[in-house]
């Protein structure tokens, strides 16, 4: 058997957990094992998952303390002699690339699974190291085109440097189920209403408060639509604050963090996701085998298109014409709504058939 260590870094509930989860839940476990290597700082470990599937999981001291942090991720690396070390934290890879070379890890991939915005300051850091992504690494993987250019180049990409594995999701699972559909909307008193949903972090990077611009448009047109929020994040006082302004308090329902997620897709009627940036969002990909049309910035990649229920609209497009584009196309689907499971697994993005392909990757690199 053979033992990787994941380098996790800070794991929240989120996108980079699920992500990482759907590949270790379906691959080959008696042939390769994953170790957890995260900081310490992280509120998302699934750690009685991880254990229950034979891995294990490290702490070490959060990346701001980078010199503690270092020591100690070179130490795990080299008192368990790991052959491949995998780190999925995009740009600040270089680190434990660097202890990884130095405790004799022979197989290091660096992961880029998102972006950045040269206006947001959490990304600056990103952009920093970005023109480093290449030190220190023996291969490049990347959950998208977009992504794995951003981050190592292009011409890495068109010279073959770079392996993609999508965003992966189990699609039998994520099914459309009309049963929980019709539970859920009836528990929640949504069954005459038109649900429109939000699921993701409260930051600049999901764009929430141009999201509340959208609705309120919508809402002026719909008089029986309300917008469903399941998040956090340090947007949360601005966000209830412009609730609060548009007067949107009876529309606005702002659920909070939860992991159980799986009756909204099928209770919403629609998603929204206007963006800044995102690499390839495990709830594009969820929504859609759902049956739940998405719309998209166009500023997030068209590789997250999984079928025919993604829609992508401009930023510099106004909320009135977001509006007006997302009504219609809801006004056409509700009265079909299905599942769309078989058309994602053949689009790719099926964690069973994903892992056996990342399986047979890790095999052949040792």
């Amino acid at each position: 058997m053979i033992r990787i260590a994941i380098i996790a870094g800070v794991l929240h509930s989120g996108g980079k957990r699920n992500l990482i989860m759907e590949y270790y839940r379906h691959i080959d476990r008696s042939h390769i094992q994953f170790d957890f290597i995260c900081d310490s700082d992280s509120n998302g470990i699934p750690s009685d998952e991880i254990e229950s599937l034979g891995g294990r999981v490290y702490l070490v001291p959060p990346y701001q303390q980078i010199v503690a942090h270092l020591r100690e991720t070179y130490k795990i690396l080299k008192e368990n002699h790991y052959q491949v070390m995998h780190a999925w934290d995009n740009t600040l890879n270089i680190f434990p690339m660097l202890v990884g070379k130095m405790a004799g890890v022979k197989i290091r991939i660096s992961e880029s699974i998102s972006k950045g915005n040269k206006n947001e300051k959490k990304t600056f850091i990103k952009y920093a190291l970005r023109p480093f992504s290449h030190c220190f690494a023996t291969h490049f993987m990347a959950n998208s085109i977009d992504c794995g250019v951003w981050q190592f180049g292009r011409t890495a990409y068109k010279k073959g440097k770079i392996s993609i594995f999508k965003t992966v999701i189990d699609t039998a699972a994520n099914a459309f189920a009309p049963t929980l559909r019709e539970v859920t909307r009836k528990k929640m008193g949504w069954n005459d209403k038109i649900v429109y949903g939000f699921i993701g972090r409260y930051v600049p990077q999901k764009n929430p408060l141009f999201l509340l611009e959208i609705f309120n448009r919508i809402a002026n047109q719909q008089e029986n639509a309300i917008l469903v929020m399941i998040g956090f994040g340090e947007l949360e006082q601005e966000i209830n604050h412009r609730i609060k302004e548009y007067k949107l308090s009876e529309k606005v329902f702002n659920l909070g963090r939860t992991d159980d997620i799986k009756q909204f897709y099928n209770a919403f009627d629609a998603f929204l996701l206007p963006s800044l940036y995102e690499g390839m969002p495990v709830v594009g990909i969820e929504a859609q085998c759902a049956g739940l049309p998405i719309f998209f910035s166009k500023n997030i990649t068209e590789e997250t298109t999984a079928c025919s229920l993604a829609h992508y609209i401009g930023l510099n497009e106004s909320p009135d014409d977001w509006a007006e584009k997302i009504i219609k196309v809801v006004a056409d689907n509700m009265p079909h709504r299905r599942s769309y499971a078989p058309e994602v697994l053949e689009a790719g993005f099926d964690s069973h058939s994903e892992a056996n392909r990342l399986q047979n990757l890790y095999s052949n690199l040792i």
